[in-house]
């Protein structure tokens, strides 16, 4: 039983190795680039010590966009989920409607982000776009959708949500076909109307995965960057400007690759730090609370 083992270790070493090789590496060689003070007057690893780092407490753009990333994060997150839970809790008895809606759900998350948010851009379109032609029909009038922080931010929330709420729609419409049935009937016999069978049994068992869920997305939402680019490229101004996009104008369009190095592992090791104090306080509030 001891060769066999050793044997599957053996077997399994190379796939362990390029895997380490592919997440150690990348990682590493940033960590040094944050290190040296590579731009575009001195492209080369030149050691400067901890300057970059010293250099990020003084950027107040940098902790702005951190800021307006944990809004647009946790809005779209929040909205995510209550849309996509109040789908699945729609579609959860409806065995016909299961597999038709499983698969117009997906249609989002299958389309290429960049070219949704073409689309989406075109939609929001201040002279050209049909959304400010809807509002028009309606007599609201035009709406500055991209040229105003507000709006702007808004329309960054409302294609994220539209993207991703089949995402965790999938994830909780598993979560409530892998419930047992005994409480539920339990429920029925004791009485209970579907409000109150919602908040004393569903929701409670429900919990474990939604935390999970919520968690999950909240990971992607973080590196959100594709629909920022293309929809309103951090405007009006740095309204919609996240930490993603602004590490990125740093190393690739004003080639600070050092600074931007610097800023990528700091962004990192507070995303590290806040994820796993929110997954903590799920874990205490939500899944103990319906256990």
């Amino acid at each position: 039983m001891y060769g066999l083992s050793r044997y599957k270790l053996f077997f399994l070493l190379p796939g362990l190795l390029t895997l380490l090789a592919i997440i150690l590496f990348p990682l590493i060689f940033t960590i040094r680039v944050s290190f040296s003070g590579w731009d575009a007057a001195s492209p080369g690893l030149n050691f400067i010590g901890g300057g970059n780092y010293g250099r990020i407490f003084s950027d107040a753009r940098f902790w702005e966009s951190l800021v307006r990333l944990g809004f647009i994060a946790t809005a779209c997150v929040l909205f995510e989920y209550v849309i996509a839970f109040a789908l699945a809790l729609l579609v959860w008895h409806q065995v016909r409607l299961r597999r038709l809606t499983r698969v117009l759900f997906l249609i989002p998350m299958m389309t290429t982000p960049v070219v949704m948010a073409v689309i989406w851009r075109t939609i929001f379109h201040e002279s050209l776009g049909p959304a400010n032609d809807l509002m028009q029909f309606l007599g609201i009038g035009n709406i500055a959708w991209l040229t105003s922080a507000g709006w702007a931010t808004v329309v960054v929330i409302l294609v994220d949500v539209w993207q991703w709420t089949p995402f965790m729609f999938l994830l909780l419409m598993t979560g409530l076909l892998s419930l047992p049935k005994e409480p539920f009937l339990a429920a029925a016999i004791d009485g209970a109307g579907p409000i109150r069978t919602f908040f004393n049994v569903t929701f409670p068992a429900m919990a474990p995965i939604s935390a999970g869920a919520v968690i999950i997305r909240l990971i992607e939402a973080s590196k959100i960057m594709e629909t920022i680019y293309v929809v309103t490229s951090g405007g009006p101004g740095t309204a919609t400007e996240t930490s993603s996009y602004y590490i990125f104008i740093r190393g690739l369009r004003d080639f600070q690759i050092g600074y931007a190095a610097a800023l990528s592992i700091t962004y990192l090791v507070i995303m590290i730090v806040l994820l796993t104090i929110i997954a903590k306080l799920l874990a205490r509030y939500l899944v103990k609370s319906g256990a």
